[in-house]
């Protein structure tokens, strides 16, 4: 990781007033003074040593990235507001981004059926109202979090637990390519061969927090890292929210302790998200109903009287319905192929 923390920056530019000033200096002796261990002094001095300003360039050509510091004019200036603001930052993609408004919406790695109803819900409306979402490209929440913005035609930024180096976890590689195609962003600060650790996921979770306005815990466990995301986002001064979800589902015991403490607001949807941003004028009008709805034969009509935005499974729905297993499976394929109904997974059916 990073030994160079924003307090150590500050301490460094009072004293030599840049860092190219503060790199001709470096020492054993320097570094201590900044509260460095000696093991660690030394491992930073030898990798300062064994660097190749020059292979390093190409490197983040062929890559595609750029490095930016906290004394550049393109380092994002709602970040320089945060207390432990990263010095050093990798990037791909566009930076620019980072002037609109953003919002993190974070949770578990192990997602529900609900919870990814939960983050389809949240996420689209808040990407037509101008919003760029942060996650952290994580398994769960934050992958679903950036397909959903990139399929409701908005851009996200990603920032990663690790150098550009690797990608983990491996699968979601290709996701990071759509993301920079569909005009996002993805960040580190660790250095290209940073590998992930129990540690720096955590240390991530201070950018995310720092980038955005809000930070909505939209699945959490007691002990999921998204609480600590939302404690950063407080220490921030930044608003808070969580969604409520079933009250005997571990995986919402962290976002129901939110709501109980009053550490966040509890939202039901973006509009509530906006207001409290003070967004009000980015609320579009909602949706009309579908209870105008016309079936077009008496199965579809027994379909669409049964159901509702609750998920039933197909066990239910031919008995409520009155219908056999195979016509209820073609009454709902058609209704499916007319944006009237949606699977919700694991056989489950809703209104749309």
């Amino acid at each position: 990781m990073n030994v160079l923390t924003r307090k150590r920056y500050d301490l460094l530019k009072e004293k030599f007033t840049t860092l190219d000033c503060a790199l001709e200096n470096v020492s054993v002796e320097m570094l201590g003074g900044l509260g460095i261990r000696e093991n660690t002094a030394m491992g930073a001095i030898n990798r300062l040593e064994e660097f190749d300003p020059e292979a390093h360039q190409k490197e983040l050509q062929k890559r595609d990235l750029i490095l930016i510091t906290i004394e550049d004019e393109s380092y994002p200036s709602v970040l320089l507001q945060i207390p432990d603001a990263p010095v050093f930052l990798y990037a791909r993609g566009d930076l620019s981004i980072l002037n609109q408004p953003c919002v993190a919406l974070v949770g578990t790695r192990e997602m529900s059926d609900y919870g990814r109803r939960v983050t389809e819900h949240i996420v689209a409306p808040l990407v037509k109202a101008g919003i760029v979402t942060v996650s952290g490209l994580a398994a769960g929440i934050d992958a679903e979090v950036a397909k959903e913005t990139i399929r409701a035609g908005g851009r996200t930024v990603a920032v990663l637990g690790h150098g550009f180096g690797t990608m983990y976890p491996k699968a979601h590689t290709h996701l990071a390519d759509d993301i920079v195609r569909a005009g996002g962003l993805i960040l580190s600060e660790l250095a290209l061969d940073i590998q992930p650790d129990k540690f720096t996921f955590p240390a991530r979770n201070r950018i995310i927090a720092g980038l955005s306005l809000g930070t909505v815990v939209l699945e959490a466990a007691l002990q999921s890292g998204s609480l600590i995301t939302a404690d950063l986002a407080l220490d921030y001064n930044r608003d808070v929210f969580a969604v409520c979800g079933p009250i005997f589902d571990p995986h919402y015991a962290g976002c129901h302790s939110i709501i109980q403490k009053g550490t966040g607001k509890l939202v039901t949807d973006a509009s509530s998200i906006l207001c409290e941003l003070g967004m009000v004028h980015a609320i579009e009008n909602p949706r009309e109903s579908k209870s105008d709805f016309a079936a077009e034969n008496k199965e579809e009509a027994a379909v669409w009287s049964v159901l509702t935005t609750m998920p039933i499974d197909l066990d239910a729905l031919v008995i409520k319905a009155k219908l056999d297993a195979a016509t209820l499976n073609a009454t709902l394929t058609m209704l499916e192929l007319r944006g009237a109904v949606k699977n919700v997974g694991a056989g489950q059916w809703v209104r749309v």
